[in-house]
């Protein structure tokens, strides 16, 4: 072992059944390095992960950690020995306190053997002061947002004082300022001497926080590289084979008459007041710092939170929306933001997730499922909207974030709505499938489908939408036309609330 690094993993080989995940790669990380792992989604870079943390055993290769070259182990063990990992899809007890969810296993007792409440608080009020957490720690989980509820995952990371954590897509629902705090926390445990592999598909994360990148495609190791020696460009090109022209592929469509219309729609706790117009074949972005009360706006649209007061019309007559039932039968789809909790059922096929909002199609005259029709309407979906898989009977959970998310758009094609409501379409989503996520939205705006599309990248609401409602603590700020001039600093004014001095500073610039 060469003692320069910590962890060593080589010619690591696995396969599933009919497929090669992994094909010989090799991942060296040093003491107290932030070591970025990339590709596209579908590249193995969680199935690399799994084998490290003890969840997969590899079907070949080697794993040397700490100059030890390790036998099969399980994720209990891997913790253990120092190895932690922070999960992108968050998996917490959430009604439960954040303590506990903390502890879980691991609680402090007392001299009788029985959990010792109050210390438990005391190194949970600690663990929190340390990454800028002001909570009770008594705060059930289902109360925090999902930006809260990732930054306690990383306090129980730290509560392991691992050698090694590995973070998964963490900053995916962290606003700007909440990733400030991470990275100062990522420094501090770098001082420290922890090492950190750092997986995320946003490229100025990994060029602010990263010493290292490693690249992988197709189960294989492309390159690794410092940080500050590796191009852009050569780095897109690396993870994809080949140049990513058409980000934004934003086509102009024919707009049409308004589609939906909501006025003082309110929420008792999220939002008030807010009015707009949708149009067929416009697609209408919701832009806003995470807690503006975005995602929620959409969900109430939907039927899935109740509203306070406020008219919903389509096509000009007022519907009523109680719930999800509702907002279906009037030709609604919602692309949830959470894929894990609210979106794919993971122990579920892909036909059985594609077909799961809309059975009844396929029923016949007994109630029986034609089994032909309904493996033939899946089929023409995986081939339409490109869904990398070998077959329909893949269990989902084995998919990339990027494909889950492609077979839940399928899911709601199938209902033909006419009106699509994306929450954060493309969050933990690679450079490529977000180009061909993007790709699927514009053309279903071209297909006169009324679309409203709510997203934290501000890149990503200039680059696709017509027009941007953007919201501040549960108030709209503005609406505003795309133009070619628009600024993601005049986007940053309206959902800081802060127009007034950012037009009066512009002007005496």
């Amino acid at each position: 072992m060469d003692n320069e690094y910590i962890l060593e993993m080589k010619n690591i080989v696995k396969t599933f059944p009919g497929v090669q995940a992994l094909r010989g790669v090799d991942l060296k990380v040093r003491p107290g390095e932030i070591h970025a792992v990339m590709g596209e989604n579908g590249a193995g870079k969680s199935t690399l992960m799994k084998c490290l943390i003890g969840l997969y055993a590899p079907t070949s290769g080697q794993i040397i950690f700490e100059g030890k070259e390790l036998g099969h182990y399980t994720p209990a063990a891997a913790l253990k020995m120092g190895i932690s990992m922070i999960h992108q899809e968050l998996n917490p007890v959430m009604h439960r306190p954040i303590m506990e969810n903390i502890w879980l296993g691991r609680e402090p007792k007392n001299k009788l053997g029985l959990i010792n409440e109050k210390k438990m608080a005391e190194m949970t009020r600690e663990l929190l002061k340390e990454i800028a957490m002001t909570e009770d720690p008594r705060t059930l989980m289902a109360d925090l947002t999902i930006a809260k509820m990732q930054m306690c995952e990383i306090a129980k990371a730290i509560s392991y004082n691992s050698k090694l954590i590995i973070m998964d897509e963490p900053t995916s629902a962290l606003t700007n300022q909440e990733v400030t705090q991470l990275f100062g926390i990522m420094q501090r445990l770098k001082t420290k001497g922890v090492s950190m592999i750092y997986i995320s598909h946003k490229l100025d994360e990994i060029y602010t926080i990263a010493d290292v990148i490693s690249i992988y495609r197709d189960g294989m190791l492309i390159a690794t590289e410092k940080t500050s020696e590796l191009k852009v460009d050569k780095l897109i090109h690396m993870m994809v084979g080949r140049e990513v022209k058409d980000m934004f592929p934003k086509v102009v469509c024919p707009i049409g008459d308004v589609k939906l219309e909501v006025k003082n729609l309110s929420h008792r706790k999220f939002f008030n007041d807010i009015s707009f117009a949708l149009k067929k074949g416009e697609i209408l972005g919701i832009a806003g710092l995470i807690g503006a009360g975005r995602s929620e706006v959409i969900e109430t649209i939907f039927g899935v939170r109740e509203k306070k007061s406020g008219q919903i019309f389509i096509d000009g007559k007022e519907v009523v929306i109680k719930r999800v039932e509702d907002a279906k039968k009037a030709g609604m789809a919602f692309i949830t933001e959470d894929r894990r909790h609210s979106g794919v059922f993971p122990m579920l096929d892909i036909q059985l997730n594609m077909v799961a909002g809309n059975i009844h199609q396929f029923l016949n005259k007994i109630g029986l499922i034609r089994a032909k029709a309904m493996r033939g309407k899946c089929l023409e979906y995986v081939k339409k909207i490109q869904v990398k898989t070998p077959g329909l009977d893949q269990l989902i959970q084995n998919l990339s974030g990027g494909n889950q998310q492609k077979v839940l758009v399928a899911r709601w094609l199938m209902t033909d709505p006419e009106i699509m409501l994306f929450d954060e379409p493309t969050r933990g989503i690679d450079v490529l499938t977000k180009s061909e996520i993007h790709k699927l939205i514009t053309n279903l705006a071209g297909q006169g489908k009324s679309i409203i599309m709510v997203s934290s990248e501000l890149p990503e609401i200039m680059g696709m939408s017509d027009r941007i409602i953007i919201m501040h603590q549960g108030k709209m700020t503005g609406i505003i036309d795309n133009h070619p001039d628009l600024t993601q600093e005049e986007l940053m004014a309206y959902a800081t609330n802060t127009v007034e001095e950012y037009k009066h500073h512009k002007k005496g610039a």
